[in-house]
């Protein structure tokens, strides 16, 4: 049996690093495919550097009123960190992206001297982005029939990944769609585009009955409500009709689901013990990217790390999918850890990522798998 489907993850999964020069626009390029799921960050500018997140589906300069949005800009994206202070048009009515290309993005210097934190250009700035393959753009439509919402889903199969968008029902039993994927999803993250509301997040890990917030550090919440406290299956997602965070009714909504990929992707779980010495987690393959989210009680962040930033172990730059903190590499208190060839291993003796006792899930993708489908092994950072 072959060790990994994937011998080259740069295929399916890109980091862009890039310091800014005020140019408007200006062409970053991953070279290898247009990102469907780009997730950018700006690493050095405290209190104005939340997440952005945009999709190939709904294109940068749509209308955002065929969204949910108003009438004040067209549609670029979604914030994954959100404060409260920020209004539910606010999350998409800013042009801090201004288009896709076939292998990358153009940003802008941006315009708005008031909103900062949409400008992915600022001379002198760095910036980081994140990007996933899907289908290029091109969407599979299905229809409401019934309870079932409808709307839009394109999935790359090879890499375990479906982006799809769809509009509520606010039924409340049997809400499904297909997602399209190899197997059962073990991530699924939904957002309400035309709303304020949660991140709401599931991990294989958490259960039937919970929910996640990528936005805010609280641990589980029991919120059986926003699947209808049913798992994904082979075949399907399921939302409940009683959770304005999965479907109410014409809501809009945009959903991202995972299944796991040999190596080259993994959704797993492992428990700190608050010692440098800390756990190894196994995942198949020499990390490129690691999100951990503390999820037994309350405080802890999404701790993101990624082998850009930290070319060599130890990997100490942290940023946060529920915060607008700059990126941090200081020596207090900080998420230490050590990209293998075949897993990541804990170092820190307080941190986010290794408080004693605290159950942590963790979403991961490749650089290299273990080993290559034809037998070839990959070497330790």
């Amino acid at each position: 049996m072959a060790y990994t489907t994937i011998d080259n993850p740069n295929e399916h999964f890109q980091i862009n690093l890039w310091t800014g020069n005020s140019s408007t626009p200006r062409t970053i390029s991953n070279g290898e495919f247009k990102p469907d799921f780009l997730w950018m960050f700006h690493r050095s500018n405290v209190g104005s550097c939340p997440g952005a997140i945009f999709n190939s589906t709904v294109v940068p300069g749509a209308d955002a009123s065929a969204h949910g949005g108003n009438a004040n800009g067209k549609y670029t994206g979604l914030m994954s960190y959100w404060d409260g202070a920020l209004g539910g048009m606010d999350f998409y009515r800013y042009g801090y992206l201004s288009g896709l290309t076939s292998t990358g993005f153009t940003c802008t210097a941006g315009t708005d001297a008031s909103v900062p934190m949409y400008r992915n250009n600022q001379n002198g700035y760095t910036y980081v982005a994140w990007q996933w393959k899907a289908n290029g753009g091109t969407t599979t439509a299905f229809s409401e029939n019934g309870n079932h919402p409808g709307g839009l889903r394109q999935t790359n199969t090879a890499a375990g990944f479906s982006l799809i968008t769809y509009t509520g029902t606010g039924a409340n039993a049997n809400c499904q769609f297909a997602h399209g994927l190899p197997s059962t999803p073990e991530m699924v993250i939904f957002k309400r585009m035309d709303a304020a509301n949660y991140w709401a997040t599931y991990h294989k890990a958490i259960g039937d009955d919970n929910k996640l917030a990528l936005q805010i550090t609280d641990g589980l919440d029991a919120d059986g409500a926003f699947m209808n406290s049913t798992i994904p299956d082979s075949t399907n997602i399921t939302v409940g009709g009683t959770s304005v965070h999965t479907n109410a009714d014409n809501g809009k909504y945009i959903c991202f689901a995972w299944s796991p990929i040999k190596g080259y992707s993994k959704f797993g779980k492992y428990v700190g013990n608050a010692n440098a010495d800390g756990a190894f987690v196994y995942t198949g393959f020499k990390p490129a990217w690691v999100m951990v989210k503390g999820i037994t009680s309350n405080g802890y962040h999404w701790r993101i790390h990624d082998n850009k930033r930290d070319p060599h172990n130890e990997v100490q730059e942290r940023l946060s999918a529920n915060s607008s903190d700059a990126a941090y590499s200081g020596t207090s208190g900080n998420d230490y850890m050590d990209f293998l060839s075949n897993g990541f291993k804990l170092r820190s003796t307080r941190s986010d990522a290794n408080v004693a006792n605290i159950t942590y899930i963790y979403m991961a993708f490749a650089e290299n798998p273990f080993v290559t489908s034809t037998g070839v092994p990959t070497t330790a950072r």
